[in-house]
């Protein structure tokens, strides 16, 4: 595991950006796996199906890529909406849409609006873009298990991840109704990487079991 920390990955912005295009595109390629008939499966996300965490992930998509432009303020603009016919080509679209928007010159500069985090307060672009990265590591874990599938990350990827999950707070902020995550699951230092990354994110590394 990398010896670097969460202060370090956020100053290293250009690195940054390119390990979050790594996991949307795999996140991507495990979305890629899923037919209609899985869209009602149960989801490592508690009360969530699969057609759920899919609307959850595209509008996040959209609406990190509108805040890296100055826009989405307005909480309405990140409510969910619902799949269209095509949600692998939707999914992919979003997934770009995000990935263009973190390219672009002097994103790294900016400040997000993000009104679902901290009462809205516009963060710095590597903050911002930190959190999407784990998100969709940890979302393509989540993806993976409902479709009885698995995803894997390379060494540089869960390392960073793992940075991000720890500097996310708990206590009762964990348990407050809508919280993003759950209270962290307690893993040995010996289990795999990425079962690390979601369990300190509030997952069980052994669902649905």
């Amino acid at each position: 595991m990398t010896s670097r920390t969460y202060e370090a990955l956020l100053a290293d912005g250009p690195a940054l950006v390119a390990l979050n295009a790594r996991a949307v595109r795999t996140s991507i390629d495990v979305v890629s796996g899923l037919t209609t008939d899985d869209l009602d499966a149960p989801t490592p996300c508690a009360g969530w199906v699969l057609r759920d965490l899919l609307e959850h992930m595209i509008i996040q998509h959209h609406g990190f890529a509108a805040a890296a432009r100055g826009g989405a303020e307005d909480l309405a603009f990140w409510k969910p909406r619902p799949l269209g016919p095509d949600p692998i080509a939707e999914y992919r679209a979003a997934a770009e849409q995000v990935l263009a928007a973190f390219a672009e010159d002097g994103v790294l500069e900016r400040r997000f609006p993000l009104p679902e985090v901290r009462d809205g307060a516009k963060l710095p672009a590597p903050l911002a873009i930190s959190f999407h990265f784990v998100d969709y590591v940890v979302h393509s874990w989540d993806v993976a298990k409902t479709l009885g599938t698995t995803v894997s990350f390379d060494p540089e990827i869960l390392g960073a991840a793992l940075l991000v999950a720890r500097a996310v707070p708990g206590g009762d902020s964990r348990t407050a109704p809508g919280a993003a995550f759950a209270p962290e699951v307690k893993t040995g230092d010996d289990a795999p990487d990425l079962d690390q990354v979601v369990a300190v994110l509030g997952r069980t590394p052994g669902w649905p079991h």
